[in-house]
């Protein structure tokens, strides 16, 4: 039975493009077909690639550890309450450990890993084209880089199986492959995938790995791979799974280039409206389904999932993170200055107005205009009254444990409890992360040239700032922390907080603090606002790294535990 390759994104439900009513992070339903019946039929053999495409945001997951994602993981955000000691309250406390962190990355990983071996092996024989065999294993070998990468941000140096297919009868090998093999390798094939691939993929295609993706990933990974924390801050001296034994400031270079390349590709582009409302540009990306901005993104059909898991109770939500002050502090004025400026016109009595607008559209805080059900937008009441207690189950200590919600990528114009859904898809990897991935390469690498400038101010200008022009003769040490500031607003809940300051190696700093969250207490035309403790964090030096599941460790006495666990 052959098909052409064009109309694939029909043949398998619930991966890509589909409009079946189904969670966007399910799994794909599997049979009891043999690898025989598999890949002798092209439709079984598309549905089978398809299928790997379904883990790919596993690590992004908003509520991967069933009360919060890698967000609630960090100074992002608070867990949900929980009756059970989840991967992210353990990141929180500083209580990680190998016996009880989950194995998702780990197990997730291998087995889509193993699926990707699977199919390279048997496509020779499936009856297709020449040309579509080509594109489909170019696809899996991205999605192998793909759930590497996965392992290597979470544990360092893993394993490399290559392209062998274990059965329960061997002797699976379990020595871990040094970091620096481990980057070469993805890097490798993502070049390989990029060859075989067009940049972008269009009608029927669209939301399958292109060129771009495959040169995103890889200048993404070199970017880790040149950061402070594996190129020369090596958690464990001399130990090549946890980053280079030497420092090498040419591995900036090669993650600025890289970036360069995809930049170079003129396929992507940032999604700008300021003309609607300022920043209007950096809201409305997430809600379109096809966009210029999007490198890489998990695709879904309607739905309400983000919606379900970030707005207050009364719309329906609840089930996520809760933004810390931190986050909201960090949001600027709109002309530019951080609200620590004595020039930049913060009034802590009145601390959400005239803010960057990417705060608004992050965040959920008191008297925010949030849709209902019935369609009508009313106000969120997270205030307490006068005496004390809470105004509604939105309020603080009620809904939230910080006095806010995220609102970022939410639609505004649906709620968790409405009927109806958005074509939103959750991104993976867009074009504001090359452009902040280039910039931070080339400051360190060259300091802050007219490209690093021009780079942060796209951001900046898009997101409605005004001026958004940064201050000229700003050295590599200033131009760093803009970057880095730029990175925790513009890339806020998109899974990179977490990652970014470990691979600076700041964690230390940015965990060990009380996270704070906002009381609003309202008595008539008076309000007050108090900051208050929400949680000590706590961090160890180990917790840069996962710890390896003690599953693992405990089947191959060869596999060697991350230092600390």
């Amino acid at each position: 039975m052959k098909c052409r390759y064009l109309p694939f994104l029909a043949l398998l439900t619930g991966v890509l493009l589909s409009c079946e009513k189904k969670q966007f992070l399910d799994q794909t339903q599997t049979t009891d077909l043999t690898e025989e019946a598999v890949f002798s039929d092209s439709s079984r053999t598309v549905a089978f690639l398809n299928n790997i495409y379904t883990s790919i945001a596993i690590s992004a997951n908003p509520v991967r550890f069933g009360n919060g994602g890698l967000d609630a993981s960090s100074d992002e955000a608070e867990p949900q309450k929980s009756a059970n000691i989840t991967t992210s309250v353990q990141f929180a406390t500083g209580t990680v450990n190998a016996a009880i962190i989950t194995d998702d990355a780990w197990r997730t990983a291998y087995s889509n890993i193993r699926s990707v071996n699977q199919l390279i092996k048997h496509i020779p024989r499936t009856p297709m084209q020449a040309a579509d065999k080509i594109r489909l294993v170019a696809e899996a070998r991205f999605l192998r880089a793909w759930y590497y990468a996965i392992l290597l941000k979470h544990y360092g140096g893993v394993p490399l199986v290559g392209d062998t297919i274990f059965t329960m009868a061997d002797k699976i090998p379990a020595q871990r492959s040094t970091f620096d093999e481990c980057v070469k390798y993805i890097v490798a094939e993502c070049d390989k995938a990029a060859k075989d691939l067009p940049v972008v993929r269009i009608r029927q295609d669209y939301g399958r790995v292109g060129a771009g993706a495959c040169l995103a990933l890889k200048a993404r990974v070199l970017l880790y791979a040149a950061s402070p924390l594996f190129n020369g801050g090596n958690i464990a001296a001399g130990n090549s799974y946890t980053g280079y034994t030497n420092e090498d400031p040419e591995r900036w270079k090669l993650a600025a280039d890289a970036a360069r390349a995809v930049i170079g590709l003129n396929a992507y582009s940032l999604y700008v409206d300021n003309a609607t409302a300022p920043g209007y540009g950096f809201y409305k990306v997430f809600t379109l389904r096809v966009n210029n901005e999007y490198i890489f993104a998990r695709m879904q059909g309607g739905n309400r999932d983000l919606e379900t898991y970030w707005q207050p109770p009364s719309r329906g939500g609840g089930q996520g993170g809760f933004p810390y002050q931190q986050l909201v502090d960090a949001f600027e004025m709109a002309n530019g200055k951080a609200i620590t400026d004595p020039a930049s016109g913060y009034d802590p009595n009145n601390p959400y107005a005239n803010r960057d607008p990417r705060m608004n559209y992050s965040i959920i805080h008191d008297q925010s205009m949030l849709i209902q059900k019935t369609g009508v937008k009313e106000l969120v009441n997270i205030y307490l009254g006068p005496n004390g207690k809470g105004v509604s189950q939105d309020a603080v200590h009620a809904g939230t444990p910080t006095g806010y919600y995220i609102n970022k990528m939410l639609a505004d114009n649906i709620s968790a409890n409405n009927i109806h859904g958005t074509d939103r898809c959750l991104p993976l990897m867009r074009y504001a992360e090359v452009l902040l991935n280039f910039a931070e390469a080339t400051n360190e690498y060259a300091g802050p040239v007219a490209d690093v400038y021009t780079a942060v101010e796209l951001i900046r200008q898009r997101a409605g700032l005004n001026p958004y022009q940064l201050p000229q003769g700003l050295d590599k040490n200033a131009m760093r922390e803009v970057i880095r500031h730029e990175r925790r607003v513009e890339l806020a809940y998109e899974e990179h907080r977490f990652w970014d300051v470990r691979r600076w190696k700041i964690a230390a700093q940015t965990e060990n603090q009380v996270m704070n969250g906002m009381e609003i207490t309202r008595d008539g035309n008076k309000v007050t606002y108090k900051v208050f403790a929400v949680r000590k964090h706590n961090f160890r030096e180990p917790m840069y790294l996962w710890p390896i599941p003690q599953s693992e460790t405990a089947k191959s006495p060869e596999l060697q535990q991350n230092p600390g666990y």
